[in-house]
């Protein structure tokens, strides 16, 4: 990350999505990770705010991964935005039924 940081300027908005197979938690860390996640948190710290955490969703909303034959269901894929941009996200949300032959749920924002 320290690398990456070297090629962008300071007033640029930097957007990270992806599949990170992470938990962060159902519990607001900081102004980091909201109350409307899943799971246990980890001991990794950021300093971007993990977006879908932050908006309360339809419950099934609120995964973006689903075991074989259905028997679990995680968010383990995240939009992250800089902390001090985070008020411009107005909404951010998973899209259940988007590609039915995936066992990923696209997060959109």
């Amino acid at each position: 990350m320290e690398k990456a940081k070297g090629y962008v300027k300071s007033q640029w908005i930097i957007i990270v999505m992806g599949d990170f197979d992470a938990n962060v938690g159902d519990e607001r860390v900081e102004d980091v990770v909201g109350h409307s996640g899943i799971g246990t948190v980890n001991d990794r710290g950021s300093e971007f705010t993990i977006t879908n955490t932050w908006y309360q969703n339809h419950p099934r909303r609120l995964w973006t991964w689903m075991s074989p034959r259905d028997r679990n269901r995680n968010k383990i894929d995240y939009i992250l935005i800089q902390k001090r941009f985070r008020n411009a996200v107005k909404i951010s949300k998973s899209l259940p039924g988007a590609d039915g032959d995936s066992d990923h749920i696209p997060v959109v924002f």
